[in-house]
């Protein structure tokens, strides 16, 4: 049985795959978490699906917080016997890099170019909605050919109430109207239905420099806001990343 592990700036997913996804978890990011502190919580939520870390012969890591890389590092030295692979540029069976420096692609944009090509099997671009916006670009014969960040939705939305004198926190959701009648309205249209314009337009743009009429996979917590407000996605999968998480594993082992 393989665990494939995401840690991202806001959560860390996890799930584990015996031939299909027996469950997948979702669970808050905290910097400042102990080792121990995290093996309990990973031992009680496998625990409520009759699993514990002895199951796992396999253990995969792709994370972009290389201070709990360390401490999951640690978990799971003290309660498995598998040596966890770690995600990065120099594991990626199947995909080639066209980038200046490899070793500076995070190793979540990694997974999803792998998992989106794996599914694919010709040119594409993921769109994962974070706690950045990523586009990440693939060609159809395999090359990660580069990326584009963008702030993710909670952080233009946060950003935008805490250095304003007077404009509140609102839920990420699309208003009825581009034109906002108060307030709450005019921040929903300006964050959720500005970055549907931002989406739309790097997609253009990506496919353009591509040459390419690349399928657009989108991912990422946020995505079922933004998915229903545009048609220029072929798949929403939230689920995207681990799965290229678990393939990266696979493929090492073999």
């Amino acid at each position: 049985m393989l665990l494939a592990v995401d840690v991202g700036n806001t959560n860390v997913v996890f799930g584990a795959h015996n031939g299909g996804w027996r469950h997948q978890w979702r669970v808050r990011t905290v910097r400042d978490k102990m080792a121990d502190e995290y093996g309990v919580l990973f031992r009680m939520l496998l625990r409520e699906e009759g699993l514990s870390l002895a199951d796992f012969d396999r253990i995969v890591i792709a994370s972009v917080v290389p201070a709990l890389t360390g401490r999951l590092e640690e978990i799971f030295a003290g309660y498995s016997a598998v040596t966890p692979l770690i995600v990065s540029h120099k594991n990626t069976p199947g995909i080639r890099f066209a980038v200046n420096n490899p070793g500076e692609v995070g190793a979540d944009l990694i997974a999803n170019a792998v998992a989106a090509y794996d599914r694919i099997q010709g040119a594409c671009i993921v769109v994962d909605f974070g706690t950045a916006t990523t586009f990440t670009a693939v060609s159809g014969e395999g090359e990660f050919l580069g990326v584009a960040l963008a702030p993710g939705m909670n952080l233009a939305a946060s950003a935008l109430a805490g250095q304003t004198a007077q404009l509140p926190q609102v839920r990420l959701a699309a208003p009825e109207h581009a034109i906002g009648v108060n307030t709450i309205y005019a921040i929903q249209s300006g964050v959720v239905l500005g970055y549907v314009g931002l989406v739309e337009g790097l997609i253009r743009r990506f496919r353009d420099e591509m040459q390419a009429n690349a399928a657009v996979i989108a991912t990422g917590g946020l995505s079922s806001v933004i998915a229903p407000l545009t048609d220029c996605f072929s798949e929403v999968d939230p689920w995207l990343t681990l799965d290229g998480v678990r393939l990266i594993g696979e493929r090492s082992a073999t």
